[in-house]
């Protein structure tokens, strides 16, 4: 599976050390790496379609020293989707108010109707990009039916049904900024951690150091404004538990990239 790793804060952090360990993990994540650093709604979105302990390019730039308040890093290891730059995460779209929303995902969609309807518009072929592509249309159409863009709490109550909607039989890890809300949400045991440090939270498919990582709560969406929770969503009880059948549709996916 993928790897994620966020940032939210209120101030920025240096950050180095828990990349170099988090894109070491590279090896056993070899199809892509990326990084998005936010300010406002603004995205400084890097990437490559290949490992990240092979970038020549990430090597020199992890030696510079880098803070941030808010960003989000990914390594990949594909189920769907070749290994090339537009199936790299993250992904990045802008809403029809001008927002821009950024997402990265662990995980595998294995069946949900809502979301065919983008195989045939998105720039790649991952599962991940079309769940970007719905949360952005949902947006846009909720948006004109208000004449408004919607407000910070709005659009959390959005995002919650949406995820209760998408996480039923599939593997939902996620991490989205949209400019003023990190959302995050896991539906599978022990797959995404998270660390206080001060006024920062850091979120990690693994833990990163040897300070005190949580789980973070199972089944519920929660959002994050400058190192503090704002919100927290419905328990859907959409629990992501593998079976000899899933991972047969997996193997058969992976052998076709």
């Amino acid at each position: 599976m993928c790897e994620l790793f966020g940032v939210n804060s209120s101030e920025k952090i240096q950050l180095n050390e828990m990349l170099r360990e988090f894109f070491s993990h590279g090896v056993e994540h070899p199809h892509g790496w990326g990084m998005a650093f936010f300010y406002g709604n603004a995205v400084s979105l890097e990437k490559e379609p290949e490992a990240s302990f092979k970038s020549a390019y990430l090597k020199q730039r992890l030696r510079v020293k880098i803070e941030a308040d808010k960003m989000m890093a990914h390594i990949r290891l594909a189920t769907r989707g070749t290994m090339d730059y537009e199936n790299t995460h993250p992904f990045i779209m802008r809403d029809n108010s001008g927002r821009t929303w950024t997402l990265e995902h662990n995980g595998t969609i294995f069946e949900c109707e809502a979301l065919h309807h983008f195989i045939n518009t998105q720039q790649g072929q991952t599962d991940s990009e079309r769940i970007l592509c719905y949360i952005v249309s949902r947006i846009n159409r909720e948006q004109e039916r208000w004449e408004r863009p919607l407000l910070a709490k709005e659009r959390f109550q959005l995002l919650n049904q949406i995820i209760c909607e998408i996480t039923l039989e599939n593997k939902v890890n996620l991490l989205v900024y949209d400019g003023e809300l990190l959302y995050v949400h896991t539906n599978y045991k022990d797959s995404l951690f998270q660390c206080r440090k001060g006024k920062a939270m850091l979120f990690s498919t693994q833990p990163l150091d040897s300070d005190t990582w949580e789980n973070v709560p199972m089944n519920t969406l929660l959002a994050y404004q400058n190192g503090k929770l704002l919100y927290s969503g419905t328990d859907h009880g959409n629990e992501f538990i593998d079976s000899e059948e899933k991972m047969r549709l997996l193997f058969l996916d992976y052998a076709h990239l």
